[in-house]
């Protein structure tokens, strides 16, 4: 599933239009002219020439802080987060107290899984603008995937105060309470969501994994055959169907739909895991243990991940890192309707 509704992209610095002086070919004028030309780029998403058009500018300047901050944004988008972390931090270096690529570090942050390195530029940002909405909602991102719901909805709910009618930060709340299992909660949240924007189509596809975990199976294939109307080359959607489909062991479906979304997105862990519980199922756990590998790579916060690497190392006969992914899979809570006891000694 998608692990939240919406992510904030990082920010581009727009300048305002200045009245410039006699001096039109001034370092300072040359400067500003490339950024101007990279934001308009970047914003048509030529990430090639964007690049070019900054690097021109730090050129002329190369503590050019607002420059450096977008040529973080460059790569972001194009998840190179590493290299996006280091032009946003040498933008704050030249810069102390910038406050768009302090927040553009902190959800760079959040994407490396570095949750509490984002969490002190987020600190910051909360200290020098406590009214900013889109703050406390990447506080509320950051703290779901420390695995903090408690924490998480405080953060939804302090956004909420500020915007009581936005539907995406609904959705966010109803997703934090599907994966602390308060599925009543979750579905009220998610409900309020989609009766604020018929068109939010991450509040069906929520709805459709409340109903899955209610083992409802044909009320998860409604919802998320609306989110799929509205969406329909989602890779998230398609990966959540094909986890409906293997609930319902309709397994060669569930394989169609797992394989496109891993197409259209082939950093969604989410499939990789769903592809695992598919071999799984399939009676080949090496291929499941290659895959829900994968899985934990890309993104270790996934759901029942763990419960199903134990099942894998149990099944191609590997009891000792069973034994430690379902160890693993207690600690973290996850919600498992088989009990595997890979730890057994009897």
């Amino acid at each position: 599933m998608r692990r939240t509704t919406m992510k904030w992209n990082a920010g581009v610095l727009v300048l305002m239009a200045l009245v410039l002086g006699a001096c039109s070919d001034s370092k300072e004028t040359r400067k500003q002219r490339f950024l101007l030309k990279g934001n308009e780029l970047l914003m048509k998403r030529n990430y090639p020439l964007a690049l070019k058009n900054y690097e021109e500018a730090l050129r002329l300047d190369s503590c050019y802080a607002d420059a450096l901050n977008n040529l973080g944004t460059v790569y972001f988008r194009q998840k190179q987060y590493a290299e996006a972390l280091q032009y946003y931090s040498t933008a704050i270096g030249c810069k102390p107290g910038f406050l768009n690529a302090h927040f553009n570090r902190a959800n760079t942050f959040y994407e490396l899984g570095k949750p509490d390195d984002a969490l002190r530029d987020i600190q910051y940002l909360k200290s020098e603008k406590p009214d900013t909405l889109t703050v406390h909602f990447l506080e509320g991102l950051v703290y779901t995937k420390k695995r903090d719901y408690s924490a998480a909805l405080a953060a939804f709910d302090r956004a909420l105060a500020m915007d009581s009618l936005n539907a995406e930060l609904w959705v966010n709340i109803g997703t934090v309470q599907y994966y602390a299992h308060n599925y009543g909660a979750s579905r009220a949240a998610l409900v309020k969501a989609y009766t604020l924007n018929a068109a939010e189509a991450n509040a069906y596809n929520t709805l459709a994994l409340v109903s899955a975990a209610e083992d409802k199976f044909e009320e998860a294939m409604n919802w998320i055959t609306k989110a799929l109307e509205l969406k329909p080359r989602d890779a998230f959607f398609l990966n959540n169907r094909g986890f409906i489909y293997l609930l319902q062991n309709n397994r060669e479906a569930a394989l169609e739909d797992i394989n496109k979304s891993i197409t259209l997105d082939p950093y969604n862990g989410w499939a990789y895991r769903n592809k695992g519980i598919y071999y799984l199922k399939s009676d080949d756990a090496t291929a499941a243990l290659r895959v829900l590998k994968q899985a934990v790579d890309l993104d270790p916060f996934i759901d029942e991940v763990f419960y199903y690497l134990a099942d894998a190392y149990l099944k191609t006969g590997d009891r000792t890192n069973a034994c430690a992914a379902w160890n693993e899979s207690k600690a973290r809570g996850e919600n498992v309707k088989v009990h595997l006891n890979p730890c057994s000694t009897k």
